[in-house]
């Protein structure tokens, strides 16, 4: 399907009450806790605003350099070693790179922060503590050279003038965040100072979730061509759908393909995103 042919298409569905119609003078910004988390709740509303003509850019919050689990099925490694755990960051990033670029995000609208992973609450609720360390990568600062500010320390602080100067970089018209309600602990906090720093700006931010609750997403594994049900953490939002294109939900499943580190331990969840809606809320808590 052309992008002519998607905004098209995309115009003809019902609208979402939740999710202003793109156009050209649309610009968004997806706020991503982990590599992987911007395509499951995000892929169908960023090939629209493209469609449209409008700008993308994703900022990711964290590398992703948090999983034993995943470093030990990538890495080949069954140390618990910061160097493993970086060289697996660095990885992920990678795999963001190609998720975007499947998408058609320009590169210079794939943004990365590089703070830890799993510390992103703690790291909001004191700002004026010393720098975290990671228990992961062992790192104190930003780590990562492809980062936007590589040595920037790990507090609470540093996070949120990052985050400030990303809106400033971006002039975002649409922001997409976690919902606070999600279950795991940095998309809490990517929700947080989402709403922050959204209330002294003028922007339109909306909210959605991954981790909404047991044995959502379901049916879990692979099942196009069914809508996403609300998510039992999120039905005091009144989530709204945006609908997809049979295109825009082949498209959203080859950039998940991206993520190969992630299918290797998680394949059944991040596929029972592949579905014929996405999710949004203009409320981050009831």
């Amino acid at each position: 399907m052309s992008a002519a042919s998607a905004a098209t298409w995309a115009a003809a569905q019902p609208a979402s009450a939740a999710f202003p119609p793109p156009d050209p003078h649309t610009t968004l910004l997806v706020v991503a806790p982990h590599p992987d988390d911007e395509i499951l709740c995000c892929a169908g509303a960023i090939q629209q605003v493209l469609a449209a003509g409008g700008r993308v850019s994703i900022v990711w919050l964290t590398s992703g350099d948090g999983s034993y689990l995943g470093a030990l099925v990538i890495e080949k490694s069954p140390l618990r070693d910061a160097r493993h755990m970086r060289a697996y960051g660095m990885r992920r990033m990678a795999e963001a790179r190609a998720a975007a670029d499947t998408l058609g995000v320009a590169r210079s609208g794939q943004l990365f922060l590089g703070y830890p992973d799993g510390g992103l609450l703690s790291l909001l609720r004191d700002p004026a503590a010393p720098p975290l360390r990671s228990k992961f990568t062992d790192a104190t600062s930003v780590p990562y050279p492809e980062a936007l500010y590589p040595g920037h320390p790990y507090t609470g602080a540093s996070l949120r003038a990052d985050f400030d100067a990303v809106l400033a970089q971006v002039h975002p018209t649409l922001v997409l965040a976690p919902t606070p309600l999600d279950s795991h602990p940095d998309h809490r906090a990517a929700g947080l100072l989402a709403r922050a720093a959204a209330a002294h700006r003028e922007l339109t931010l909306r909210y959605w979730i991954v981790h909404g609750g047991e044995g959502w997403p379901s049916p879990r594994g692979l099942s196009p061509g069914i809508p996403l049900t609300v998510a039992p953490r999120a039905r005091g939002l009144d989530p709204q759908p945006l609908q997809l294109s049979p295109a825009e939900e082949d498209r959203k499943l080859a950039a998940l393909n991206a993520y190969a580190t992630q299918l290797k331990v998680l394949t059944p969840f991040l596929t029972s995103f592949i579905r014929t809606t996405e999710l949004f809320s203009v409320r981050a808590e009831p």
